[in-house]
């Protein structure tokens, strides 16, 4: 096989003598009759003149048959020649052989092994100004690349494009080149789906079950451990140091707190502890000496405080490895532990929340900071899954009762108006949330155990999923945060500043 692709020069004379594929036919309303010549026919029985084609339309004069056509004269073989040899010197064959000179040619016979084909060259496609210019076959082949990015000329792309109905070879290469270039135009992000990774878990344990699954109160802080892993794995070095603003809500004001993504990495890594000595894990900043060996605080604040300022230089990507061994071997612990271990209390300081819940608040902060990092690098980053926001909220709106006392004890809210008992029904407000993880929900207003109840409504706000997971955050703002108002206005405000009292460093 030749380099270029056909098989030997037998392969090109064929590709060079094949029949060519004529050009669309013009039609005959295109032809204007009036400007072509019209032929004239000479009289009968006069000679034809100069140029007449032979054979057609002239008659012998003495018996009006037809001459015979010069194509018939061409294709007769050797046996016409000897009946021409045996025919008298009167007879009209040897009259007709006796004006031929000696120096005339006889017909060849035709072949028998060759194909019928007609007479006479094969036509071809008129040339014209735009036709493609005459190229070696390794031009064209060469052509083909910027052929399939249009990146040829016009002649370039004539001369290719008839080349192609005349080379199979070449005709294949340019299909598969053209499918190539389909695949370099795509708009799509280059950023990798952030729920990439549970459904491949979900393939995965869908095809095998695990033999010691996730607990499912354990799955929101598995899944947002997971995406936050995976927006840490994609920024480069020089974005750990990258500024990030923390917000939370104190009492009736926003406060502030600027740190780096490391920064923000150790800051969830030293509340996780909390939950490790919960398990009987090891405390993360007592396990490297970062206290010295004093005693490990318990509020979150002041572990975030202890972390930050026992860290120097400041913290750099080496943060993270600790923190993910952290959190893996948290799921590890609470999904080969027993089945009460759930109830098991986490204490915080100045509150405590079962493991259950304190695992759901710490996917609840991943998410918050997870966003809070995307903001600062540009990452795109979304809530978690319906399911798992429904779960943040409901433990939000659980806790508001007992957020709302506390604000009443500070002198920050309004009395209770009609106190209950632990377990009875009480002055309610109807917590609806819409969209993404939303329900409804009923917060006791007056007593913390008491049970909220839809018959002793006294006001309803409407808020969106995120948004009230933005205030209970202390991302946004108490009075900018509902999107419908409805009834008792100072019950409604006690319950978005206490809302709001939610969220902590």
């Amino acid at each position: 096989m030749s380099g270029d692709g056909r098989e030997g020069d037998r392969r090109d004379d064929e590709v060079r003598g094949a029949r060519r594929i004529p050009g669309p036919r013009g039609a005959v309303d295109d032809l204007d009759l009036e400007a072509m010549a019209r032929p004239v026919l000479p009289p009968p029985g006069s000679p034809a003149p100069d140029g007449a084609v032979p054979g057609q339309g002239a008659t012998e004069a003495d018996g009006g048959t037809e001459a015979v056509p010069d194509a018939v004269a061409e294709g007769a073989g050797p046996e016409a020649g000897a009946a021409k040899s045996e025919a008298g010197p009167g007879s009209v064959e040897a009259g007709a052989e006796d004006e031929a000179g000696p120096g005339d040619a006889v017909a060849e016979p035709d072949e028998p092994d060759e194909p019928d084909e007609p007479a006479g060259p094969v036509p071809s496609l008129p040339v014209t100004a735009a036709s493609a210019p005459v190229l070696s076959h390794q031009v064209l082949k060469a052509l083909l690349g910027a052929w399939a990015l249009s990146a040829c000329s016009a002649e370039e792309t004539a001369a290719v494009e008839e080349h192609l109905t005349e080379c199979a070879p070449c005709a294949d290469e340019a299909l598969r080149l053209r499918d190539a270039v389909g695949l370099l135009h795509t708009d799509g992000s280059l950023d990798l789906d952030p729920t990439l990774r549970t459904r491949v878990l979900d393939g995965c344990l869908g095809r095998r079950p695990a033999r010691i699954p996730i607990p499912e109160w354990a799955t929101a802080y598995d899944a947002e451990t997971a995406r936050l892993d995976a927006l840490l794995r994609d920024i480069g070095d020089s974005e750990w140091h990258a500024p990030v603003r923390l917000q939370w809500f104190e009492e009736e004001r926003a406060v502030t707190r600027r740190t780096t993504v490391a920064g923000v990495i150790g800051h969830l890594m030293a509340v996780d502890g909390l939950v490790s000595a919960a398990l009987g894990l090891e405390d993360p900043l007592g396990a490297d000496g970062v206290t010295g060996g004093a005693e490990v605080p318990l509020s979150p604040t002041r572990r975030t405080e202890t972390f930050w300022a026992a860290t120097y230089p400041p913290a750099t990507r080496a943060v993270c490895e600790p923190w993910r061994d952290l959190t893996h071997e948290l799921i590890r612990t609470a999904s080969l532990a027993a089945p009460n271990v759930a109830e098991r209390s986490v204490s915080y300081g100045d509150f405590a929340l079962p493991l259950q819940d304190a695992l759901l608040d710490r996917a609840f902060e991943c998410w918050v900071h997870g966003t809070d990092i995307a903001e600062a690098v540009d990452y795109p980053y979304g809530p978690p899954s319906a399911a798992h926001l429904h779960r943040m909220i409901d433990l939000a709106a659980r806790m508001l009762p007992a957020a709302l006392a506390g604000r009443r004890r500070a002198g920050l809210a309004g009395p209770a108006r009609d106190l209950v008992a632990p377990g009875e029904p009480g002055r309610s407000l109807h917590l609806e949330v819409e969209g993404h993880g939303g329900g409804d929900w009923y917060i006791a207003l007056d007593s913390p155990a008491a049970v909220g109840s839809p018959d002793l409504a006294v006001a309803q706000v409407a808020l969106d999923g995120v948004e009230f997971c933005q205030l209970v955050a202390g991302h946004i703002s108490p009075v900018e945060a509902a999107a419908g108002q409805e009834g008792d206005r100072e019950a409604i405000r006690d319950v978005l500043f206490a809302s709001a009292s939610l969220s902590r460093l």
